[in-house]
């Protein structure tokens, strides 16, 4: 899959940008705060409807205008596509592909597969259970649609009970009505997870091991879950804690409260890593779901990498920039304020580049190849 042009019109703070891509790398040159970072946004939004911030759609509206449109043209498996979106402030979010809209804009997700590498995947180290999740359920939707259906089902019973919960209701009927399809979608999920990271393990600690060298290093990762185990239910969960959560008035267990241990040689890496080895794992953890994510869906997905040289020792940045530009890896979308890394990466590429400079939201043009 590639992405042959981009259009923005109000988007942060772009407020115009036409800009034609390389099939395989292009570079972003500029100072913190300039738009670089906005670009990646507004493709990885193209793909998987939300901003990779996770800000609020109006947030991504250049102050001071009350629309924006980005618009994405790609060949995908040979074909000519095209995808636009539009945000108002106070309208619904708009996407259409080849000049048609989605009626749910979740049939989207998967179909133009990315992957995104920021200073914020540190959050999945350090961050919340929530973190994690939401990293989760956006790998495993873009090459699984039951389960994101399963996902939408089993939010919408849980919010359902919560509100229960919250008015106070204790007939046990009014329960029933929105356990059984939490309990049904549940089984598939937590099926779904457990499979997926003891798939993505494997994967992730070969990555983890060629950008760190010969560290003898080792990573894991391990599906924390009240469904973990198959002979657990999640309707006996839920009556165990019936009382409970009437008293807190949410609902304390099931799927939603699931997280993902991260270890690095049997320890827990958010207690004991270092700056450089958080740095890896999650450049590692990214580059793991690269590989899931092109043997789910035939494609290979769009790599957008931003400012990810910073806490990295010479030796590493090495590993990273020889592993980018071999052939596992298509088009590459990549942001940096020092040229030094960018010229590696794109005399390595053998001249199929484009790099732009970037100041106030305004692409400049630097070579063409």
């Amino acid at each position: 899959m590639e992405l042959k042009r981009l259009s923005l019109t109000n988007f942060k703070n772009i407020g115009s940008a036409q800009l034609e891509f390389s099939s395989k790398i292009n570079g972003f040159l500029g100072n913190n705060g300039m738009g670089k970072s906005n670009l990646l946004d507004a493709v990885y939004t193209l793909s998987l409807t939300k901003s990779f911030s996770g800000v609020p759609d109006r947030m991504l509206i250049m102050r001071g205008e009350d629309f924006s449109i980005v618009k994405g043209e790609y060949t995908r498996r040979g074909v000519e596509e095209d995808l636009l979106m539009g945000l108002g402030t106070g309208r619904r979010k708009s996407l259409k592909r080849r000049g048609k809209e989605y009626p749910r804009l979740s049939s989207h997700i998967g179909a133009f597969p990315l992957v995104m590498v920021a200073p914020q995947d540190i959050d999945l180290i350090r961050g919340s259970g929530e973190e994690r999740r939401r990293w989760m359920d956006v790998i495993i939707s873009q090459g699984d649609a039951v389960y994101l259906d399963n996902l939408i089902r089993y939010n919408h019973a849980l919010e359902q009970r919560n509100k229960l919960l919250r008015d106070g209701r204790v007939d046990p009927a009014l329960y029933d009505a929105v356990e059984i399809p939490m309990e049904m979608a549940a089984a598939y999920i937590a099926r779904t997870r457990k499979e997926w990271i003891d798939r993505l393990t494997l994967i992730f600690d070969r990555h983890y091991g060629a950008i760190a060298g010969s560290d003898g290093e080792h990573v894991t990762l391990t599906y924390e879950s009240s469904l973990a185990d198959p002979a657990v239910s999640l309707s006996t969960l839920l009556d165990g804690a019936r009382r409970h959560d009437e008293i807190v008035r949410h609902t304390s267990v099931g799927i939603h409260r699931d997280d993902i241990g991260m270890d690095l040689d049997g320890m827990p890496m958010r207690r004991t890593g270092s700056q450089g080895q958080c740095k890896t794992f999650t450049i590692a953890l990214r580059m793991a779901q690269y590989e899931f994510l092109h043997e789910a869906t035939g494609l290979r997905p769009l790599l957008l990498l931003d400012d990810i040289f910073d806490k990295l020792d010479a030796s590493r940045v090495e590993r990273i920039v020889e592993m980018v530009t071999g052939d596992s890896f298509g088009q590459i979308f990549i942001t940096d304020t020092n040229r030094t890394h960018l010229d590696e990466i794109m005399t390595r590429t053998g001249g199929d580049y484009r790099l732009w400079s970037v100041e106030n939201g305004v692409f400049t043009p630097r070579h063409q190849s």
